[in-house]
């Protein structure tokens, strides 16, 4: 997707609409390739028309956008009065009407965290973290306060009064229908990894080696990471693979020189190990490729790193 200006524009509006323009396209065409864009081009047309006026984004918000543009029809339509209401009111990202015997917001809060360990365990940060809220709920709801975490790049949803914030730091607004991201934001903070990987390789006379891996959960006893997946890269021409493992399952992936260990539930405080021997017809092969980082992928449900709680 690609933007022209014929001015000096703000460079962060420009990719935020451009993310914004995806993002609606995806909610309405599944994925966003060239074949969908061919079937789906008076859609297009009748979306970007709204999603901008004169160089200006106006409407973005895809659930107010399907109220009156629909899949159901490739033709342009001047029709009387089709955009509704919502449009033009104060809050635009909710329809007006909705009622529900029970009203209900669901909070979530998904932290995603990337780390980069040096051998010697030092050069960890938190990267990127976020909330994620799922509502059924009409009027104004106040949230949490957390006063003694420090955030950085904090971008709220349209929906959150900023005035609120700014005075006493509570997320108070009135939330859209449906599943919506209520805030993003960033840590940059000291952290130890959660799942802590200590490896040693063994070379056996220029014609096998060992890989031996240990992981250590370094989380609370009371936590459990779920669909924990260590990936050990292995070198190009290695073969003849064995594993033997305390917990979970490896398998090799030629194609991509690593070893995938997964492991289905990792209770905090417990070690596993993980052994792989390989033919291997060249040893000294190593010092040419190097030797890639390992990776490591989980999630911990009701578990925060930063320790933000709602």
């Amino acid at each position: 997707v690609v933007a022209a200006t014929k001015k000096n524009g703000n460079a962060s509006l420009i990719y935020a609409f451009l993310y914004k323009v995806v993002e609606v396209f995806c909610e309405y065409f599944k994925e966003l390739e060239e074949e969908s864009i061919r079937d789906n081009f008076v859609i297009i047309y009748e979306l970007l028309d709204e999603l901008m006026d004169f160089g200006f984004p106006q409407t973005t918000d895809s659930k107010i956008l399907q109220e009156y543009i629909t899949q159901e029809s490739h033709k342009l339509e001047t029709g009387k009065g089709r955009v509704p209401t919502t449009v033009t009111n104060a809050v635009s990202w909710r329809s007006e009407g909705l009622r529900y015997k029970k009203n209900e917001v669901f909070i979530d809060v998904i932290e995603s965290v990337n780390l980069l360990v040096r051998p010697s365990g030092g050069g960890m940060e938190v990267e990127r973290m976020g909330w994620r809220s799922s509502t059924d709920a009409v009027p104004p709801s106040p949230g949490g306060k957390n006063k003694s975490v420090e955030l950085e790049d904090v971008k709220f949803h349209q929906c959150v009064r900023l005035s609120r914030f700014d005075s006493d730091r509570t997320i108070s607004f009135i939330p859209p229908d449906g599943d919506f991201e209520l805030m993003s934001y960033r840590l940059s903070t000291q952290v130890k990894p959660l799942i802590w990987i200590e490896s040693v390789i063994e070379k056996f006379s220029h014609s096998r080696v060992e890989i031996m891996v240990k992981a250590k959960g370094q989380f609370k006893k009371q936590s459990v990471a779920n669909g924990v997946e260590i990936v050990v890269p292995v070198p190009s021409d290695a073969d003849s693979p064995k594993f033997k493992t305390t917990v979970g399952s490896a398998k090799y992936l030629p194609e991509k020189n690593v070893i995938i260990w997964t492991i289905k539930s990792f209770p905090g405080g417990k070690e596993h190990l993980m052994r792989a021997h390989f033919g291997l017809p060249s040893v000294d092969r190593e010092e040419e490729e190097g030797r890639p980082p390992i990776s490591v992928r989980f999630e911990i449900p009701y578990f925060t790193v930063s320790g933000i709680q709602v």
